[in-house]
């Protein structure tokens, strides 16, 4: 009888290579694999790592190890627990829908997600929600997203919400009281809304993730485990830490990425201080402790927001647990892409500048007014980031953010040097 190592070796060398996200074929074979790697109860998730880098396994299998943990996980908790998935959708009709040679970026997303949380909760103690939010789609994304959901099982479709914030408001109470119109909400109040129907059906705890199958949902147990078994109310996917599966498509943006970089490890201080590099990873859990108190009065409703529930969770004093996890980047209809990279860093920077001064939170005011002052617009960016200050030329991950490598007055000079340069090509 072969032994589960040589087992798990088999598989190993039967795994695929790559993984398309588009393609339904690799998400069966690969919750399958999971299955199989499953049945070998006695092999830990150490050793199918140590033989994931002992013979360079393909990304398949690395992926199946992962969902393997996360299954244990979930299966290891002892209460019954509710948790709503919420993400939001704007502009996501091509991935919502299937691929074919007319939609070639078809993701079936939704319907993707929906076995992925069958899969991993099934015969567990975890209930769960699926809450999909229109943010304004101009192509109706809430539509398309009804219909599948209505193709489903009564009861698989009695565990899918679709929402359109413009339904939601304007409001006078609540905390999206805030918006006035859906082209307010960049993501943020989407999920903002999508949280509160969550809540209000019960969830012990919120999941937010994308729309796209980047994140593949089969991995929730490594954020509820932490929270059901050992009472942690905050738990943040992290993209950097060693043991994640970080797959990306392309490099987005030019080397000033240090200086923005820079400029926001210096802005969000007390997030970066403590170790949480990843701040916009699509993969987060809320308790509901402490999701109510940061719904009460949120800061921003763009896709910055990641950063001020952060920043809200330390206001309260709020422990924050991060978990490895796997990601393979959707980069063809991205909304960095569709609406431009600096844009996105601004609305994250300036989001990141808004936050900090409503919270009781250490950062850096000198970097903060710098951004205020120099950076009207996603322009400014454009400037710097395709050139990179000497004093970052040879700075480390580590360095970014410490202001005796390029201090904030050194990066002011720095904007405005790139300004006069603009100012005099124009003449």
């Amino acid at each position: 009888m072969q032994s589960s190592t040589s087992l798990a070796m088999n598989l190993l060398r039967k795994a695929n290579s790559d993984f398309d996200l588009t393609n339904q074929t690799h998400q069966t074979q690969l919750l399958t694999l999971a299955d199989e790697l499953l049945a070998l109860e006695n092999l830990s998730i150490q050793h199918l790592r140590e033989l994931s880098k002992q013979h360079n396994a393909p990304l398949e299998f690395q992926l199946a190890t992962t969902l393997v943990e996360s299954r244990r996980k979930l299966l290891s908790i002892t209460k019954p627990i509710i948790v709503g998935i919420v993400f939001a959708m704007w502009g996501e009709h091509h991935r919502l829908l299937e691929k074919s040679s007319a939609n070639p970026n078809g993701e079936d997303s939704l319907r993707t997600k929906i076995r992925q949380l069958e899969w991993v909760c099934a015969q567990s103690l975890v209930q769960w929600q699926l809450i999909c939010v229109d943010d304004g789609c101009p192509h109706d994304s809430a539509h398309i997203a009804k219909r599948i959901a209505n193709q489903q099982s009564r009861s698989v479709c009695d565990c899918v919400d679709v929402l359109q914030l413009s339904a939601a408001i304007p409001t006078k109470t609540g905390p999206l009281k805030g918006l006035d119109h859906v082209d307010d909400s960049r993501k943020g109040g989407s999920i903002i809304l999508g949280c509160e129907q969550a809540l209000a059906a019960g969830a012990d705890a919120v999941i937010y993730t994308d729309a796209d199958n980047s994140v593949h949902l089969g991995q929730i147990g490594l954020l509820l485990e932490p929270f059901a078994e050992q009472g942690k109310q905050v738990v943040l996917g992290n993209r950097k830490h060693p043991d994640s599966i970080l797959v990306k498509q392309e490099e987005r943006w030019g080397v000033g990425i240090k200086t923005l970089r820079h400029m926001q490890r210096m802005i969000g201080a007390q997030i970066f201080e403590q170790g949480i590099k990843d701040t916009q990873a699509a993969f987060k859990l809320y308790g509901r402790e402490v999701l109510e108190k940061i719904l009460r009065k949120p800061t921003v409703y763009d896709f910055s927001f990641d950063t001020d529930w952060i920043f809200a969770a330390m206001e309260i004093n709020q422990p924050i647990t991060t978990t490895p996890f796997a990601f393979i980047d959707s980069a063809a209809e991205s909304a960095s892409i569709v609406q431009g990279p600096m844009t996105t860093w601004y609305v994250l920077l300036d989001g990141l500048v808004k936050a900090a001064k409503a919270r009781e939170v250490e950062y850096s005011v000198e970097m903060a007014d710098v951004f205020v002052s120099e950076i009207d617009s996603h322009k400014d960016l454009e400037l710097i980031i395709d050139v990179l200050p000497p004093e970052l030329a040879a700075a480390t991950d580590k360095d970014l953010g410490n202001p005796n490598v390029m201090s904030p007055q050194a990066v002011r000079h720095w904007i405005m040097s790139a300004k006069a340069l603009r100012a005099q090509e124009a003449l």
